[in-house]
């Protein structure tokens, strides 16, 4: 892993969008991210975005129809 890696762990609301964006055949944006924050979705004591936390959230919602 290189300095330029993110962390999965700790991602920017940017970062995750950008890989989200890149593996599904859906539009996401850092907005949306940012969106979901406010929302109620997970993050890390200093405001980043844990992927695996972020998409499980996302499965929930969507399970509850939201």
């Amino acid at each position: 892993m290189t300095a330029e890696t993110p962390k999965i762990t700790a991602l920017t609301p940017a970062q995750a969008a950008k890989i989200l964006a890149t593996a599904g055949s859906r539009r996401i944006t850092e907005a949306m991210v940012r969106a979901d924050i406010e929302a109620g979705a997970p993050t890390n004591a200093d405001g980043t975005v844990n992927l695996m936390h972020y998409t499980a959230w996302l499965v929930r919602e969507a399970a509850h129809g939201d």
